[in-house]
């Protein structure tokens, strides 16, 4: 890998972390079209998402500073709550999560990414903003759609926004409960990856290099940040179709790659 292949890696991984398009989907597809070793993509991923840590700590700082001033607080519990779910699906699953990156079923999650976007559109219930707080049911409800989006392909954001517009939480306080809800997952992937290099079994740092990780993360903090700015001020209802339309056209192509044509998916 070059430099401008991990700025590549970096500005994809920003962007599509917070836009309701799945960014572990779209590196996994990366990854297969520079061939990149998969185990070392996987290590990569977790380190580009220390730079979309950074984003949503500029983000949302004053939020991070009000639950650091009531750590046991309302907002932390639901933090927790929202975690659990992701958590338990992690420990069970085990080592299904490496073999999902190898990307088999990337175009199935793309489609189903689309699918669940296209119903938040079509509902009026996910569009009337009734400005409804953020409780435990819907906590718990934005975490087991988390949860879900384990998967490479299926949009962490897309699954855990609609969740939370379903659930009756309007579009602003939805997207800012789906960005601390980012928090604890990737600190968490991030220090497991971390363990792993320490015992040796990290490869992203021999493979790509540190040089280039550090391009690629400050490429995902700067583009992290941009996308967060834009969801929060620009993502609309429509915004959501076109995302919808975007990853279901993108699930059809690779699926036609994987069954006919094999360019990419040999």
């Amino acid at each position: 890998m070059n430099v401008w292949q991990a700025i590549l890696y970096g500005l994809v991984q920003g962007i599509t972390e917070f836009l309701p398009v799945s960014s572990s989907g779209h590196l996994t597809l990366l990854g297969k079209i520079f061939q990149s070793d998969e185990s070392a993509m996987l290590s990569f991923t977790t380190l580009l998402h220390v730079g979309t840590l950074i984003a949503v700590f500029v983000v949302m700082r004053k939020e991070i500073l009000a639950i650091l001033k009531d750590l046991l607080g309302m907002s932390t519990r639901l933090i927790v709550l929202a975690t659990i779910p992701a958590v338990l699906a992690a420990v069970l699953m085990g080592g299904l999560i490496e073999r999902l990156f190898g990307g088999g079923f990337l175009g199935y999650a793309f489609l189903l990414t689309g699918v669940v976007l296209a119903a938040t559109w079509l509902s009026k219930r996910a569009r009337s903003g009734q400005d409804k707080p953020v409780g435990y049911r819907e906590a718990l409800a934005a975490g087991v759609a988390q949860a879900v989006a384990i998967a490479p392909g299926v949009s962490r954001s897309g699954m855990t926004l609609a969740a939370l517009l379903f659930s009756g939480v309007d579009r602003e306080k939805a997207i800012r409960f789906s960005f601390l809800m980012s928090i604890p997952a990737i600190l968490g992937g991030f220090l497991f990856d971390v363990i792993d290099m320490i015992q040796g079994e990290g490869a992203a740092l021999a493979a790509f290099g540190a040089g280039n990780i550090l391009a690629g993360v400050l490429a995902a903090a700067l583009s992290g940040y941009l996308a967060m700015e834009f969801m929060l001020r620009r993502l609309t209802r429509r915004g959501f179709l076109v995302c919808a339309v975007y990853v279901a056209v993108l699930g059809i192509l690779v699926l036609v790659d994987q069954n006919l044509t094999h360019l990419v998916f040999a």
